[in-house]
């Protein structure tokens, strides 16, 4: 079926990450994810919610008119009927963000669509998931993320991004440090990477790419559900 999507939720909130951080926002979370990273803080989004008709997701979207839309997930690609409502979204006349694993084919999705493209690092556990055709698709209108646990994760990046020169090919390429947890709250073992040290290494390579902040964890508790 692609006239409903199964939805976890949407609400409306300041954009954390990407090159359109701080700007209002409104989300569109799907549900599902085949994969299971190490450091994921949204797997309340693997069987949550409810299925939904397109027609009133587009409405409730809209309602808050607000003209920036980031689809995301759980993993929205595995959804055929996400392309009916990027289009829809896109017809509206409203800028559309597209949040995806490396793992899913990006080919078909609206040119119209800002596809912000997550790279899995050895350090989530899914590396060998990542489809790197996908890299062959993008514009310079889209952005690549990396998230990073640890050294060994920056210097892969590193090398993914000049073996390829992602840098020259898109509007950003995004390094994020797995968000530091108290002692206690470490997901899966994994407890996060100063933004100090990522800063550190960035600025000590001269790499072209931006730190990325998740300023939605600054702003409000880091496990707050719906911002």
């Amino acid at each position: 079926m692609t006239d409903a999507l199964h939805i976890t939720e949407i609400f409306h909130s300041i954009q954390g990450e990407s090159t359109w951080a701080g700007c209002p926002c409104v989300f569109v979370r799907l549900t599902g994810c085949h994969l299971r990273c190490r450091y994921c803080d949204t797997e309340y989004a693997f069987h949550e919610g409810q299925r939904r008709s397109i027609d009133s997701i587009v409405d409730e979207v809209v309602a808050f008119a607000t003209p920036l839309v980031e689809i995301t997930g759980g993993e929205p690609l595995l959804q055929p009927g996400v392309h009916v409502l990027m289009k829809r979204l896109c017809d509206l006349g409203r800028t559309v963000l597209l949040e995806t694993s490396g793992a899913c084919d990006i080919a078909s999705c609206d040119p119209r669509v800002i596809r912000i493209l997550d790279i899995k690092t050895p350090g989530s556990g899914e590396s060998d998931r990542n489809l790197w055709s996908n890299l062959d698709c993008l514009t310079e209108r889209d952005e690549v993320k990396f998230v990073i646990t640890d050294r060994a994760d920056y210097e892969w990046s590193r090398e993914v991004i000049q073996r390829h020169d992602l840098a020259a090919r898109v509007r950003a390429v995004l390094f994020s440090a797995v968000f530091e947890q108290a002692p206690g709250l470490e997901i899966a073992g994994c407890r996060g990477l100063p933004l100090e040290d990522l800063a550190r290494w960035i600025l000590e390579d001269g790499l072209p790419v931006r730190l990325q902040a998740q300023l939605h964890k600054f702003i409000w508790h880091p496990q707050t559900r719906g911002v």
